[in-house]
């Protein structure tokens, strides 16, 4: 088992990475806070592993009430209504102000928990188990948490911090091919904004990822979360430097909200929109040929998307954009590539000619 350390101060927590860890009830256990527990997932991963989980949390004789919520799987769901199912049980179930509420299963269960756990009773408790890729080399690691808006992607939330992140790598096994390149498109994210040897490490090691080879993936997820961490500890709250781990995620926000939430998953929509700003920072002057290439071409690899579809126009993309989280005092900021590899700007300092033609290159109209 690897341990990756957050380091928030007062705050700090551990990433538990490793093989057959949801068979080891001491290391959830000893991260619950009080005697009643709520376990939220979704309808795919409740058959897979919910009951043993609840093994895990009643394991050893311990005094520990479980409750579960099993919610509609999808992206679509992530909405206000849905997480409205999680506040109900528990208040029905009666969970207090030291409950803890257990996230299993992806990226939408774990920001969906997390939000609900810093909303009910103004703060209680709660532990990520991520299950899919992007959940554990992204989504479960740093404190956002939230829900979609019919007009934008993640505009209601709450930054707030897990107790601990239990990645078991052995979950990776009942992935399906979709969803494991899909969180590959994160993995390469890493390499591009702050660490080149990872980006070639994975240039060679691709084939492995895809085969799912254990030691790869275990690589990938342990380098991922140890960028991700050092991040997060220097900015909590995306003051600056952790708004560069959004790299491609304006151009991917704006495809998943215009096609509509859950068409394509959230990597599939960052791999087009890691291109499509790869693009602008190649027009700008600020990256040369090769790198473009090599960045296009990794993803290519990876078998997720490297343009938007066709549905999504130079207006649309526009439109969407004009509400991200990302503008300020109506100026767009972005994440672009600069220099050599391994370095990016989060600025909105870029001629806005340069972004015009990009869209125009990716859209039809």
């Amino acid at each position: 088992m690897e341990v990756v350390d957050v380091d928030l101060s007062d705050r700090t927590y551990p990433i538990y990475i490793g093989s057959g860890l949801l068979d080891k009830p001491e290391l959830l256990q000893k991260h619950v806070k009080g005697k009643n527990v709520l376990v939220v997932t979704n309808t795919t991963v409740a058959p897979l592993y919910l009951e043993k989980v609840v093994g895990l949390l009643k394991a050893n004789g311990s005094k520990i009430n479980v409750e579960s919520v099993i919610l509609p799987d999808g992206e679509k769901y992530k909405d206000m209504g849905t997480l409205m199912k999680v506040f109900d049980k528990a208040v029905e179930t009666r969970m207090d102000r030291r409950c803890t509420f257990v996230a299993l299963g992806g990226g939408v269960i774990g920001d969906m928990c997390g939000f609900a756990a810093a909303a009910f009773l103004r703060g209680v408790n709660f532990i990520q188990i991520p299950t899919t890729l992007m959940a554990q080399v992204d989504s479960s690691v740093g404190g956002k948490t939230g829900v979609n808006h019919p007009l934008g992607k993640n505009l209601i939330g709450a930054f707030y911090q897990p107790q601990c992140v239990v990645i078991d790598t052995d979950t990776l096994s009942t992935l399906p091919e979709r969803e494991l390149c899909s969180g590959i498109a994160e993995v390469v994210k890493y390499g591009l904004i702050r660490d080149a040897k990872f980006f070639e490490w994975q240039e060679e090691n691709m084939d492995k990822l895809l085969a799912r080879d254990p030691d790869a993936l275990a690589y990938a997820i342990k380098r991922s979360c140890e960028n991700k961490a050092e991040v997060v500890s220097l900015d909590e709250k995306e003051a600056g430097l952790r708004a560069t781990l959004n790299l491609g995620h304006t151009f991917g926000h704006a495809i998943e909200t215009g096609i509509g939430y859950g068409g394509w998953l959230h990597g599939e929509a960052v791999a087009a929109g890691t291109v499509m700003a790869a693009d602008l920072s190649f027009r700008l002057g600020w990256i040369d040929a090769s790198l473009q290439s090599r960045i296009l071409n990794l993803l290519e690899r990876a078998k997720v998307p490297v343009a938007p579809p066709s549905t999504m126009t130079v207006e649309k993309f526009q439109n969407i954009m004009a509400v991200d989280k990302k503008v300020v005092d109506g100026d767009l900021r972005l994440i672009l590539l600069k220099g050599e590899l391994g370095n990016c700007v989060f600025t909105s300092a870029y001629d806005t000619k340069a972004l015009e033609e990009t869209l125009h290159s990716f859209c039809s109209s």
